[in-house]
């Protein structure tokens, strides 16, 4: 009997997380929870606190989810929000304990969202939306549930206001003192059709947060960021944002100056593998991953807390890349340990996992490396299981 490639890497994957379930059922620790959101739901997995390997957790949630696309947590990982295309909702879950999630309530939005992040404090959650006219609302937590709008802030180009804005990602200082979008111009850039507008594709739109949650636009906002900047992360000292330039295979990073205002790195911007798609900084702020598409690959930057710039760790085996399965489209750090890197592979239908050394911060694979997920993940998020913080790890 003949297999295609795809039957045989999903045999593969399969045998290797039940080799992996088996071989550590005994002594296994679960140190986080990760969460999975794919075209089947949310899916649970516990995470080995030894070796990173990923086990099925609680069973798959598929209420409230509709061509999910992005998740956040509150900070003190009880609430995950889940931001869905198909329904242009976010819907709000629980968190139990033992990883088991409840669905709570959620709000519907006009377009479609696109992501999501939560402040510091766990009052506001922050959604981009749109996929022609970009929106990025203000939502009012309390203990968990999503309340009124806030603050509504469009994301347009002045001197280009009929041009199509396509917003790609949101994060928000660990200050709570700014917000920042990433979008792009599809009026300009937009490959295998027409163009009409002569701006700049690629843009980071900053908000600086004041009492209330009011936002006001910083000065100089929107800043250029390359073609298609496809993600951004704020590091947690709050004193640089990066971005992904998807369509120009690099990084983009941005000092902050007075409060919310963004400045470019004069040592950038920084190459990356092809397409990238997603980034992270690990919980410590000393080191950012960032999941390249189309390459399959996730790459690993030290950071200079000094400068901002972003370099590219070299491990021994893999150099300044490590592969994925097919198309990564989402990364993660645990953040319990901050020991280990997850991605999200939307043709390879798994998650690919990765140890990470706290020092040099390159990675190595995990044990049985890609688990099967659902069809075409897209995002994931992991939350610490017991009483575990990444401020104790000294190695």
């Amino acid at each position: 009997m003949k297999f295609s490639k795809l039957s045989q890497l999903f045999l593969v994957s399969s045998i290797g997380l039940l080799v992996a379930t088996l071989l550590t059922a005994c002594q296994i620790v679960t140190i986080d929870y990760l969460f999975v959101a794919s075209a089947s739901g949310i899916e649970t997995y516990a995470v080995d606190s030894e070796s990173g390997v990923l086990r099925t957790g609680a069973a798959t949630v598929t209420g409230g989810v509709s061509t999910p696309v992005a998740m956040t947590v509150t900070p003190d990982y009880a609430n995950l929000y889940v931001a869905n295309q198909g329904s242009s909702a976010v819907v709000h879950y629980a968190i139990s304990s033992n990883g088991v999630l409840t669905q709570k309530d959620s709000v519907t939005l006009s377009t479609a969202p696109v992501y999501m992040a939560v402040n510091s404090t766990g009052t506001y959650l922050y959604v981009v939306s749109g996929t022609t006219s970009a929106t990025l609302t203000e939502y009012a937590l309390s203990s968990g549930t999503i309340g009124s709008v806030v603050a509504t802030q469009p994301l347009a180009l002045s001197g280009f206001t009929s041009d199509s804005i396509v917003p790609t990602g949101v994060t928000v200082l660990a200050n709570d003192a700014a917000v920042y979008v990433t979008a792009y111009d599809k009026s300009a850039y937009n490959p295998g059709g027409t163009t009409t507008s002569s701006a700049n594709p690629g843009w980071v739109f900053g908000f600086a947060i004041g009492s209330g949650g009011a936002l006001t636009t910083s000065t100089g906002s929107p800043y250029e960021a390359g073609v298609k900047p496809s993600a951004i992360i704020a590091e947690p000292h709050n004193k640089y944002v990066y971005v992904t330039d998807w369509a120009s295979n690099e990084m983009i990073g941005y000092s902050i100056q007075s409060g919310s205002m963004l400045s470019l790195l004069v040592s950038g911007p920084f190459k990356t593998s092809s397409e990238p798609a997603a980034i992270t900084i690990d919980p410590r702020g000393k080191f950012i991953y960032v999941a390249n598409e189309s390459s399959a690959t996730v790459s690993a930057y030290s950071i200079d807390l000094t400068t901002g710039t972003p370099t590219a760790t070299m491990s021994s085996t893999s150099g300044s890349a490590n592969s994925t399965d097919t198309w990564p489209v989402a990364v993660a750090v645990d953040p319990a340990l901050g020991r280990f890197v997850y991605t999200a592979n939307y043709l390879g239908n798994s998650v690919s996992g990765f140890r990470l050394d706290a020092t040099a911060g390159t990675l190595n694979t995990t044990q049985a490396t890609p688990y099967p997920t659902g069809e075409k993940p897209t995002a994931l998020v992991a939350v610490p299981h017991g009483n575990h913080s990444v401020q104790a790890i000294s190695q």
